[in-house]
């Protein structure tokens, strides 16, 4: 594997791209459900020389409907089951404020995403972001990503209006992460 290759990243949000996503929040274990073909996308990246990292709003922790540890239980496992099956998540950086508090991490502010650069000096312009929300596409292009994905899981059939409307177009829409994972690869 070059470096070359490890330099790309992949910024994922979670609910609704890699699980599916609920109105009422993912509080456990028992409601994290993996999104068909999620895992094989996550393998697919590793096995490409992609660094996964995931950006995820995570306002459950400010509404107080799980802890940070319960949150950190979610990512264990959910990181655990993800290397079971060939994949890597390399870091999870992820927003616990409720939208009120405006800060400047909750998507589709770009904070998150300028921490993971700092931290592992991305080059923004290599990155691509994948989620199924106008904020996951607002946010990258916020933060200076080079390209972005939209999937039609989770939100992303509202979003797609939403960024329409708005005149804000991600670069590719796909069907599910699998399916944006074939297109970042077809398109490095």
């Amino acid at each position: 594997m070059t470096t070359k290759q490890h330099h790309k990243t992949v910024f994922l949000d979670r609910d609704g791209v890699i699980n599916r996503d609920s109105p009422d929040y993912i509080k456990s274990w028992e409601e994290f459900n993996f999104l068909p073909g999620s895992l094989d996308a996550l393998k697919e990246f590793h096995e490409n020389g992609y660094r996964v990292v995931l950006i995820t709003n995570q306002s459950a922790v400010g509404r107080g409907m799980i802890t940070p540890g319960g949150l950190n239980h979610i990512h264990q496992m959910m990181k655990d089951e993800i290397a079971s099956h060939g994949g890597l998540v390399s870091d999870i950086f992820f927003c616990p404020h409720v939208p009120a508090e405006g800060c400047a991490c909750r998507k589709p502010e770009p904070g998150m995403i300028l921490q993971a650069r700092k931290k592992y000096h991305i080059d923004l312009l290599q990155a691509v972001m994948v989620g199924d929300s106008a904020k996951d596409i607002e946010c990258a292009k916020n933060a200076g990503c080079g390209r972005t994905v939209l999937v039609r899981t989770g939100n992303g059939k509202q979003a797609e209006k939403q960024l329409s409307d708005r005149g804000v177009n991600p670069d590719h829409v796909a069907e599910d992460l699998l399916d944006a994972a074939q297109w970042i690869m077809g398109n490095r």
